[in-house]
């Protein structure tokens, strides 16, 4: 168990550079209510549903992170500064990282249909500030949810979502290969979203630029191949 709460202290600590030690990051309002709600989503299994809800609430006023007991949440979940909400149907993977004021909603709560209302978040994903995620919808591997981005549709796995409707971005494959890039910033460090057309704009125009670039040294090589054989042909 200490070996357990080691990794998941240093798995936090490798995707946030603020903390020194370990005993900085067992303060984290995110480590405690993760560690709360381990005990909560117990007894909510043990069908124990008020005393769950008791430290669900205890939880929510403690740290400023509401999750239900009855979510179901992987490894090594990094929830960055609070004010997230987490829905009873939701699903986490591992190695998911949730900045500040995220929600998992669900949709349409007046149809008084249970069942699954809520997304499932596979491993490794990035969700930014303020991301919206609502609806049993599911978040592919490794994809990254821009800041104040509202995700109503499936995503593919390795996309970057941007905007409201959410929607997908261009993303190198040097970007995608990287094991972590804080906030899931598409093009640069700097991702405002007062500007996030220009920005999205200003991303594609160089994915193009470079393909253009390859396209034309791919036939300027292609030219001297053939040069070089008419030559040898002549001779």
């Amino acid at each position: 168990m200490l070996r357990a709460l080691g990794e998941y202290l240093d798995s936090i600590k490798a995707r946030d550079p603020a903390p020194r030690s370990r005993w900085e990051v067992l303060l984290y309002p995110g480590v405690l209510a993760v560690g709360l709600h381990r005990f909560a989503n117990w007894l909510f299994r043990g069908e124990l549903y008020f005393l769950a809800r008791f430290v669900n609430h205890f939880a929510r006023l403690f740290t400023g992170i509401d999750i239900h007991p009855g979510a179901k949440i992987g490894r090594h979940l990094f929830i960055d500064h609070g004010f997230s909400v987490i829905g009873e149907t939701a699903e986490i993977g591992d190695n998911v990282t949730i900045y500040q004021c995220v929600t998992l909603g669900g949709t349409n709560p007046t149809s008084g249909v249970g069942g699954k209302r809520h997304p499932t978040i596979e491993n490794d994903v990035i969700l930014g500030s303020g991301a919206q995620v609502l609806g049993p919808i599911t978040v592919a591997k490794r994809a990254r949810v821009g800041a104040n981005a509202v995700v109503t549709q499936d995503v593919p796995e390795g996309a970057t979502m941007v905007g409201v409707k959410a929607r997908q971005t261009l993303v190198e494959a040097e970007q995608y290969q990287k094991e972590f890039v804080p906030y899931g910033t598409p093009c640069s460090e700097v991702f405002d979203p007062a500007t996030q057309k220009l920005e999205l704009l200003q991303c594609e125009m160089e994915q193009l630029q470079k393909r253009i670039a390859s396209l034309v040294e791919e036939r300027g090589s292609r030219e001297e191949d053939i040069a070089e054989e008419k030559g040898r042909d002549s001779a």
